[in-house]
């Protein structure tokens, strides 16, 4: 890794809109990675060394979610332990574009698709296109989830995985990326029509999901329904939904 500062808004892009979604990080994730981040590569500096309650104290949680978090993101190669002794814990800090796990996201490709040169039949035919139609975009939102149900969190196998409406189709929901999530099974048979949002209240009351986790997916949910958490398609598929589109005009 060279020892240079980044583009910090190109970084942070690629936090909010890869990052987070594809690795499913929770709030204590969020608040770790981006204080880390700030304080190592935007300044220049490729390793960094701290203490968890020093890094706690900072960023204003307690000793064990912290330490919890940084445990995810050396599972998830956002960060590498280089050492751990009493003096506390030494981290290469990775770039969202260096992160192995995201690299067949082609992060340069969504960079360049968000841009302003970006074609506008592409993006309308994401928009209207049927995510149930073909396995290629059925995967898309799979790969999207990063392999956990959208709704429990639990790590899901291709061969117990479905997708499952936000909004019901009983109460008009589409078949639009904005309405589609990858889940286990039983989350889509339990939540039934439920709305999303009461179905992940239920999870916490039956104690599935933490307060923070609950509190990540609610915010994921809007983040959903804005149009933020965008399968990433290869460009067959793109193109596949702009012909599509142009021939139901």
């Amino acid at each position: 890794m060279k020892n240079t500062k980044p583009n910090a808004e190109q970084v942070w892009k690629q936090f909010e809109d890869i990052v987070v979604p594809r690795l499913r990080l929770n709030i204590v994730d969020r608040a770790v990675y981006s204080h880390l981040l700030r304080h190592s590569r935007l300044e220049g500096k490729v390793q960094l060394q701290f203490s968890i309650l020093g890094l706690a104290r900072h960023i204003g949680l307690s000793g064990g979610p912290t330490r919890e978090a940084v445990r995810r993101l050396v599972g998830h190669g956002a960060l590498r332990l280089v050492e751990r002794s009493k003096a506390g814990h030494t981290v290469e800090v990775r770039l969202p574009e260096e992160i192995r796990a995201l690299r067949p996201y082609r992060i340069e490709s969504l960079r360049a698709a968000k841009g302003k040169g970006t074609d506008g039949g592409a993006e309308v035919g994401i928009e209207e296109a049927d995510f149930l139609q073909t396995r290629t975009l059925r995967k898309a939102i799979h790969a999207r989830e990063g392999g956990r149900c959208f709704y429990c969190l639990r790590r899901i196998t291709p061969t117990v995985e479905c997708l499952d409406h936000v909004v019901p189709r009983a109460l008009s929901g589409r078949n639009s990326y904005r309405n589609l999530v990858s889940s286990c099974m039983e989350c889509n048979s339990h939540k039934g029509e439920r709305s999303a949002r009461d179905f992940l209240r239920w999870l916490y009351r039956d104690g599935r999901l933490t307060a923070d986790e609950l509190r990540s997916q609610l915010r994921a949910l809007d983040d959903l329904a804005s149009g933020k958490l965008r399968p990433l398609l290869p460009a067959t598929a793109k193109a596949a939904a702009k012909e599509k589109v142009e021939k139901e005009k």
